[in-house]
């Protein structure tokens, strides 16, 4: 068998993508085109008096204007369920322009559609819309008051309320007590590419160009808003210019796309502005998590009481999970979690990277090294005394880990053996040197339908295998070639994976880390099914070498089936039968709910800074974090996946933040001028380690995921190192300029 699983690829998509030639969906040519620009609403909070679009109408090249006068009522609104379910996933279960209210800043209140998008754009501005205001609620202080606590959140998946043992007793019994509160900023999606969707009718049968983690669920999300049959609606998205959560549920665009196409008759493209990205594709909210820890004076955690309150809108009861993954990290027996929300003037928050463990994790891992520090204990050490080989919440037994060997590589690697746990104990001229570290673990999100793809190979010895999942950054197409080559017994440049289009076999939307491991599954599943497939006629026709053969026996190399010394290559066999091809089909149904094993990713951050106490700097000189994901099908992306999100991690505690203004409830950053990323000159030495682990249950492959996890456990480690040096405690996230002067 060809061993293609695990060898560094190259990307197959790297030349078009580098030489231009992969379109992302805002590139796809279409005759006619028309062009649409969405209008915000200036308020946060009120209702619509009165619209007058005549002077827009009355542009040159104006082909519509649609506000909640003149759209067409959708057909329903889908309730808000996770994308990983396979059914219709809105962002959000209200959809604008259906009336006069408005709720939040930037909720979209027109479309304007013209043959160019300068003139589209232009004839917005001339727009006139009156307002009736009321006073809006935007941040955890304005709201604070009216905070509830719902019966469950993340659209109903997640209880708002978990517990286990009796916490009050756990930290009656505690000799050392702890209580923390943390606060994290909100933070917004900057893909390189903004959400987009262009929309051409045929008669009554839609196809949409969509920027989308998951074509099948922008399918049937569309389907149900517009009220038409699957079957009429194609989703094409081969390349996505990324994502991270902004493209995992499906937002208005898309819908509003089809429906501004549909009344002026002709394609319309739609391409949400940067300033949109902040108000028209979910965030992720500001909130306060509040953490109790109990311990034994040799550092065995008694009990875990953590809180989080966090704003949402009006109308969903989200909140990211951000004490799912916390409450599973160390063997306490005793633990409280607890979500309540505020109803604010705001749009429904999202999924982001690591959503819920990048903040989450942050608190808590910082309030363990705080433990540490009080209990004279060596930050890793307190770890591993409260290291759990089972799932504290259920008791059952991990499916894999690997978290112990992550700890011991990664210290090995970051050299933490020589750390000096004194405070500010290291300097380089006027840079306070500082190092720490945190745990990192990210839940395995397996999809709630079956996974399928269609594999085919051809008389030439060629093979293509097609599952419906985008392209979105993460190398998918050369991961999957992998797979398929390894089930087949060929060389990959003998593959080819097709993609992103809802014509090809269902995959659930790759989101939570889900991706490698269900689409893997189904691509295996259907390559190994056709494998099977040619030895199996092989050995029953009578005119092949193998011919009697026991099937069992037969093992493919190079395209090449052989049994003792007889053998016999694909294509001979086609060929000689006359087969231009043959091809299977496979389908992979994930485990239930009901598996008796705890699933998740782990692993472990380091890392040194320098901060200049005078000025307030902070650098990140060097981070290393090893992880266990499982199987590692390609080294080479997997690492760029890990690194990428360390370095956003990196982002999360010293650059990304947001706020809402109080009085008008418009976001204060609207742009990327505005809105601080870590940049190239930001990133410092990056070291991935992978620590390769067996995983019988998740999957057939073993693959648990890296997208996530590289982010979880980076901040804290940042923020450990800063007080490491200069012997601060910083509970929030960012820890910007102003703090360390303070």
């Amino acid at each position: 068998m060809t061993t293609a699983i695990g060898q560094p690829l190259d990307r197959v998509d790297g030349r078009p993508k580098v030489t231009g030639a992969a379109r992302y969906s805002a590139e796809i040519p279409v005759p006619d085109m028309a062009y649409a620009y969405l209008v915000g609403s200036r308020i946060a909070a009120g209702r619509i008096t009165a619209i007058d679009a005549s002077a827009a109408r009355a542009e040159e090249g104006v082909l519509a204007v649609l506000t909640h006068e003149n759209l067409p009522k959708i057909a329903s609104q889908p309730p808000l369920i996770p994308s990983l379910a396979g059914t219709a996933a809105p962002g959000q279960t209200f959809f604008p322009m259906q009336d006069e209210a408005v709720h939040y800043a930037g909720q979209h209140v027109a479309i304007v559609v013209a043959d160019t998008y300068e003139r589209a754009q232009h004839a917005a501005s001339l727009l006139r819309i009156s307002y009736e205001e009321t006073p809006p609620v935007t941040t955890i202080e304005q709201g604070r008051d009216q905070a509830y606590e719902p019966e469950a959140i993340f659209g109903g998946f997640l209880p708002a309320r978990m517990e286990r043992g009796d916490v009050e007793a756990g930290l009656a019994q505690a000799e050392i007590r702890l209580d923390a509160a943390f606060t994290c900023a909100a933070n917004h999606h900057n893909p390189i590419e903004p959400c987009a969707t262009t929309a051409q009718w045929d008669g009554d049968e839609l196809v949409l160009h969509d920027t989308t983690q998951g074509v099948n669920a922008t399918q049937i999300t569309v389907a149900r808003l517009l009220g038409i049959p699957l079957s009429k609606i194609r989703v094409i998205g081969h390349y996505v210019g990324g994502s991270f959560g902004s493209k995992a549920m499906i937002h208005n665009h898309p819908a509003l796309a089809a429906m501004a196409a549909r009344e002026v008759g002709r394609p319309v493209k739609l391409v949400l502005t940067r300033e949109q990205m902040f108000t028209s594709a979910g965030h992720r909210e500001e909130q306060e998590q509040h953490i109790t820890l109990g311990a034994t004076r040799d550092g065995r955690l008694t009990a875990l009481r953590h809180h989080k309150l966090s704003p949402t809108s009006h109308f969903d009861h989200w909140a990211e999970p951000s004490l799912g993954g916390a409450s599973q990290l160390y063997a306490c027996p005793n633990y409280e979690g607890v979500y309540r929300l505020i109803r604010a003037n705001t749009m429904t928050p999202t999924f982001m990277r690591a959503p819920g463990e990048a903040t989450g994790v942050f608190a808590l891992e910082c309030a363990m090294d705080e433990l540490a520090e009080r209990l004279g204990l060596d930050p890793l050490e307190l770890r591993l005394r409260n290291h759990t080989d089972v799932d504290p919440m259920t008791g059952h037994p991990w499916s894999s880990s690997g978290l112990k060997e992550c700890y011991e590589r990664g210290a090995a690697r970051f050299g933490w053996q020589d750390r000096d746990p004194h405070i500010g104990s290291r300097r380089d001229g006027n840079w306070l040197l500082g190092t720490g570290m945190a745990t990192a673990a990210y839940p395995v999100h397996p999809p709630s339908n079956p996974q399928r793809a269609r594999a085919r190979i051809y008389a030439d010895g060629t093979a293509v295998v097609q599952a419906a999942t985008p392209e979105f950054g993460t190398g998918v197409a050369t991961v999957m070639t992998q797979v398929a080559a390894e089930a087949l017994g060929l060389p990959a440049d003998r593959c080819r994976f097709e993609n992103g289009d809802t014509d090809l076999p269902n995959i659930a939307a790759a989101v939570g880390s889900a991706g490698s491991g269900m689409i893997s599954a189904a691509v295996h599943t259907a390559a190994t099914a056709l494998r099977d497939q040619l030895i199996a006629q092989a050995v029953a026709d009578t005119g092949s070498p193998l011919h009697g053969a026991d099937p069992s026996d037969v093992v493919v190399r190079d395209g090449v089936m052989t049994a003792g010394t007889a053998s016999e290559s694909y294509a001979g066999l086609l060929q000689r039968n006359f087969q231009p091809d043959a091809e299977a089909y496979g389908s992979w149904s994930p485990p239930g709910q009901d598996v008796p094993y705890g699933m998740m990713t782990f692993g472990a951050q380091f890392a040194e800074v320098a901060v200049d106490p005078e000025l307030g700097l902070v650098r990140v000189r060097r981070m290393t974090g090893a992880f266990a994901p499982g199987r590692v099908l390609n080294p080479r992306t997997a690492r760029s996946q890990l690194m990428g999100g360390m370095l956003w991690g990196l982002g999360q505690a010293l650059l990304e933040a947001n706020s809402m203004q109080p009085r008008t409830g418009r976001w204060a950053s609207s742009s990327l001028g505005e809105y601080l990323v870590a940049v190239n000159a930001d990133a410092p030495d990056v070291d991935v380690e992978l620590v390769e682990v067996e995983d019988t249950v998740v999957n057939p492959l073993g693959v648990k995921g890296v997208g996530e996890v590289g982010q979880v456990g980076a901040a804290a480690a940042i923020a450990n190192a800063v007080h490491h040096a200069t012997g601060r405690r910083f509970r929030k996230l960012p820890i910007t300029v102003e703090d360390l002067l303070l």
